[in-house]
């Protein structure tokens, strides 16, 4: 019978939510070029939601259950992101290795750095994050409480809010992180719509990727920018959660972003959100094909379709499931900078940025305190990261049914999941990036290197790794393509 099977997926799954703002008066000071030290108040609450991921059959352990916490903060430094996941652990007794924490990654929430208390509004920074670890073992155990069978119905949009943000300045000779208006965007949405044994929606998956930074050093609000209007406009049409996850945007921001007002992050959120209704009301209900029932003589010979369900067998492979947790070894870049030279230019700007502020000159003050907040940044990445010559960069790779849901740490160029979706076309591979981090900030495309553009400056694996990557991830969706 001629058919259009809709990628689906069989599991038990468990979803839990609160609210993780941070209090008025927290250090804010995201972007170097801020002028603020403190968050003046809060555009949209920030949440943190669980998803506790379980095999259709068997008990919950390290083969048969993935936790997925989904934040909306920026990112967390590896110190930070270490006891937070070990303080959930321990809290759960869930394994480290279960757990994947990844981020909306919002610049507009704030630094959540504790070697920052010592700054305006830096003393609120310990006990937020001390909160926000006893808020996520919540949710987490919730959400394990309220497993249920559910069905998980896949389905693509586009949607043009992303644009390249690798932009040639012709007349200063240098690249800058902006709109670039001749550079090729991912545009792809995906959606999943998650319903219950009775057809309830009980939630709902975004995909895309688009750095959050519609608001950037002009705004002083907490904001989850525009993932907060994205789940607003999906949640009220829908009555269920929509949760964000922000896929490989390592080039990718808003058309129109680095912004003051909190109304531009909500016009790119509802353009995000109307696409992806529009792809999930496309969806087929859950269990079901779409299949030809034959010709009806009418004024014309109509060619019949209707939603039919599938059999036991069909539904069966929808929950086939398989998890793998490996590393890439990937080695560091040659010229990766050293700390002590780090500490010199550190000290340079600082200088500078003092000399300047004595003189009167505000502007120059304030661009030597972004270069010094710079340094700071490349100070603290290069404390984090393994000794050695090269770094083992962690993946999460699920299969549950008919979809893929791969989660990676740092920031990615687009090419990532633009080069997993045409090799394996068809099949819905959900790309999540920042998972349990960035202790290697960005990871560009080869070419990108020696240009000077910011993402490669502050990279510290060498050219080619993202390529390599790419390889490693396509040898093991290929291997398990070819056992299914």
């Amino acid at each position: 019978m001629p058919h259009v099977d809709t990628p689906q997926s069989v599991c038990r799954l468990g979803l839990a939510r609160c609210d993780i703002t941070p209090p008025v008066g927290i250090y804010h000071r995201m972007w170097g070029a801020a002028t603020h030290e403190r968050a003046a108040g809060v555009h949209r609450p920030l949440t943190a939601t669980a998803l506790v991921f379980q095999a259709h059959e068997g008990p919950p352990g390290p083969a048969t259950e993935q936790v997925l916490i989904v934040v909306d903060l920026c990112l967390l430094w590896a110190p930070e992101m270490d006891a937070l996941l070990a303080a959930v652990s321990g809290k759960t007794g869930i394994p480290v290795e279960q757990l994947l924490v990844t981020f909306s990654h919002t610049h507009a929430a704030g630094m959540m750095d504790r070697q920052r208390g010592h700054l305006p509004g830096g003393e609120l920074i310990a006990p937020y994050l001390d909160r926000l670890a006893d808020q996520v073992a919540n949710i987490v155990q919730q959400a394990r409480r309220s497993v249920q069978s559910v069905t998980i119905v896949y389905g693509t949009g586009r949607c043009s809010l992303a644009a390249h943000r690798d932009f040639w300045d012709e007349d200063n000779r240098q690249y800058v992180c902006g709109f670039n208006p001749q550079g090729k965007a991912d545009d792809t949405v995906l959606a999943a719509r998650i319903t219950d044994a009775a057809g309830k929606t009980v939630a709902t998956v975004v995909n895309y990727a688009c750095h959050p930074t519609t608001l950037a050093w002009e705004n002083t609000l907490i904001s989850p920018d525009y993932p907060g209007a994205m789940c607003e406009v999906v949640e009220q049409a829908t009555g269920a959660p929509c949760i964000f996850l922000q896929g490989a945007s390592g080039d990718l921001g808003p058309r129109e972003g680095f912004v003051g007002d909190p109304a531009v992050a909500d016009r790119n959120g509802r353009q995000l959100g109307y696409t992806a209704l529009a792809a999930l009301e496309a969806l087929p209900p859950p269990g079901r094909r779409f299949e030809y029932t034959g010709p009806v003589i009418s004024g014309a010979t109509l060619g019949t379709w209707s939603h039919a369900a599938l059999d036991a067998s069909q539904r069966k492979r929808k929950g086939h499931w398989r998890v793998r947790r490996w590393t890439v070894d990937l080695p560091y870049r040659p010229d990766l900078p050293k700390i002590e030279q780090t500490q010199a230019e550190r000290t340079r700007w600082l200088a500078e940025e003092q000399a300047a502020s004595r003189a009167g000159d505000a502007l120059k003050a304030r661009d030597c305190w972004a270069m010094v907040e710079r340094m700071d940044r490349r100070l603290t990445r290069l404390g984090s990261l393994p000794r050695g010559a090269t770094f083992l960069l962690p993946i999460v790779l699920l299969q549950i049914g008919d979809a893929f849901w791969l989660a990676v740490e740092a920031e990615h160029y687009q090419v990532l999941q633009l080069n997993l979706r045409e090799r394996f076309a068809g099949v819905p591979i959900v790309v999540a990036t920042l998972a349990n981090g960035s202790r290697p900030s960005y990871l560009p495309t080869a070419d990108a290197y020696g240009k000077g553009i910011y993402q490669e400056t502050i990279a510290v694996l060498a050219p080619g790794c993202l390529e390599q990557l790419i390889d490693a991830i396509s040898q093991q969706l290929a291997a398990w393509l070819s056992a299914t």
